[in-house]
Formats: structure tokens, sequence, C-alpha cells
């Protein structure tokens, strides 16, 4: 979930294919979301109000819960008083008098968090105009872009998007491939499931969307540009599973028919043997 005031920087991914010797794994965290009700919370904490972007959701906990093997997180529109108001404020979120549209972000941030392996997401989102879900990871440390980022699944404005980040010098370096949703089947082929797959080692990090590889980024290319030396991404990161609306990057939701969802299958994390 990127912010556009950063300077960005588009490559597309390498054209070899993923290695035919694949590597073992062994399983070593799971939220496969069977118990109806809340989300488990040894897994999930949540964001709460206006977070980032400029977005046009509220984030609460009460738009996700567990329901028939599958997490739902759930936008909705609903017209409320916005608690942080702050007519005072410098801070955007704070400006905003009113709130228009609810949703939820979830984050293992302070529960769970990883360095290195395959992680896996099986889901589908509504692609609406508006719609900005995302299944993306930060590092533990360092101030964004610093700490890195890498946004396995990413949707909006008709494109689904494999984003990495690091720092340069003004800002965040984007290593990103953008797959335009109707040449995978458009709103057909978001009414399945999919499976977004991040395979993360000491040498790449590659992401793929059901099984075919977006972009494949060497970690040697990762390292933060500010003069700092730091590499974001030989440190353990936290996930994010977030459905935003509007903002920068989202497009225009008022004329979205509500509500809409982001629904997760399981999300899984392995380590290479």
């Amino acid at each position: 979930m990127k912010p556009l005031f950063f300077s960005v920087l588009f490559l597309f991914a390498f054209s070899h294919p993923a290695s035919a010797q694949e590597p073992n794994y062994q399983l070593v965290w799971a939220d496969e979301f069977n118990k109806d009700g809340r989300p488990d919370p040894a897994n999930w904490t949540y964001e709460h109000g206006f977070e980032r972007n400029h977005e046009d959701q509220w984030y609460q906990p009460e738009n996700a819960w567990c329901e028939n093997g599958n997490l739902i997180i759930e936008a909705r529109r609903e017209e409320k008083p916005n608690p942080s108001y702050d007519s005072t404020s410098s801070y955007w979120g704070k400006q905003r008098k009113e709130i228009h549209y609810t949703s939820s972000c979830l984050l293992t941030k302070g529960l769970h968090s990883w360095k290195y392996g395959r992680f896996e997401m099986r889901g589908r989102f509504d692609i609406d105009a508006g719609c900005w879900p995302a299944w993306w990871t930060l590092g533990e440390k360092g101030r964004w872009p610093a700490n890195g980022e890498i946004d396995i699944m990413e949707y909006y404005r008709g494109k689904v998007l494999a984003n990495i980040a690091c720092r340069k010098a003004d800002g965040a370096e984007w290593f990103s491939r953008k797959t335009p949703v109707d040449s995978l089947g458009g709103a057909d082929w978001s009414k399945e499931f999919h499976v977004w797959r991040m395979d993360w080692d000491e040498q790449h990090i590659g992401l793929y969307l059901d099984g075919q590889l977006l972009i494949q980024v060497p970690l040697s290319n990762l390292v933060n540009k500010d003069g700092s030396g730091f590499e974001p991404f030989k440190q353990p990161h936290y996930m994010l599973l977030n459905f935003a609306l509007g903002g920068d990057n989202g497009g225009d939701p008022s004329k979205t028919t509500f509500p809409k969802r982001f629904e997760v299958d399981y999300v899984r994390v392995y380590r290479q043997l």
C-alpha cells in the first residue's frame, strides 16, 4: 500500500521462469480461519481509524470475522462522526469530521514475524471502483520506506500488483509488476479463489499468482540507498491483511454498491529445509 508522494521506479518481472527444482519446505505458521467468530487474537491485532494514503475507510475490528472457513474483511458504507476529529490538527485523518466508509486491517505486528521462507494466501476480493485490498509485509526495524515493504497481493483501478520497496535518497524505490485484471478474466476471475505466494531467501524475493512468477528481485538490489547501507529484507517482517477504499490509489468508491468483501481461505508460512 504505497503513498504516491514518494517517487516510483517500476521494474518488471524477469523473463526466466521459476526453477523447476523446488526446494523442500516445512510449515511453521498458519491461520486456516476454521473457527467461526472473531479472528484468533493470538495471531492478529487491528489498526484503528484513518491510517494512510488519505484512504476513505475508517478501520475498525468489527468489519472482520471468520465464517465457513474463511476470514471475511467487509468494506461498508457507513455514516458516523469521526471520534478523532480535531479542526486544529494538521493530520488529514483528524481533519475529517465524518466517516463515510468502514473496513478492517489485520496485522501480526508484535505477535508473529518471519525472515525468509515461503508465504501463501488463498483468497478472493471484489474489484469494483474504489476497492483496494492487499496482503503485504513490513520490516520490524526502520521508518517506512527504510524498513522495506512487500506487497504480495494488491489490487486497485483494474490491476493486480506485485510490489517491493526499499529506500532511496529522496523517498521510496519501487520494483513493481502490474497485471490488468481483464487479462486474467475480469469479473469472472474475481469470483474465484486464487493463490498468491512469496518465495523469499538470502538471494531473491519472488512473487507469484496461481503459480506464475510475476516479479523476482535480487536482495542485492534492495539495499537502502540513503547512505545507511541497511538491508531491509534481511530482517523479520510482519504481515498485514486489509481492505482499503479510495484514497491516493484506490479510485472513487462513491458509485459502488456496498458491502464489498475480501475473503481469505488461509495464510501459511513455510521455512526452507
